[in-house]
């Protein structure tokens, strides 16, 4: 493995554990896919650090155990936005 990709997966194990963000969030700020965030964090990161790996697995653990909320939540906010599901009041005080 390379020294770049042990010191990425070193960094990026680290970032989640101190932020708690999502996969999708880290990948953002580091400029990857959030497949290789993952592969980093559950294939690499326990040859590499297995106690960093450990907190890391505890917390991708607990996104997973919530996910069905988040995604249930966007559903909301998102026909919240959608005009067809406004009511009058809200269509006419509305800005353009």
């Amino acid at each position: 493995m390379h020294d770049y990709i042990k010191e990425r997966t070193i960094k990026i194990g680290r970032s989640i554990v101190e932020t708690k963000n999502t996969v999708r969030t880290i990948a953002k700020e580091f400029g990857v896919s959030k497949s290789t965030v993952h592969k980093d964090l559950t294939e690499r990161l326990p040859d590499i650090n297995p106690e960093l790996a450990n907190q890391v697995k505890t917390i991708l653990e607990y996104h997973k155990s919530i996910r069905h909320l988040r995604g249930g939540e966007a559903t909301k906010v998102k026909y919240k936005k959608s005009t067809r599901y406004r009511t009058q009041e809200q269509l006419v005080t509305a800005p353009s």
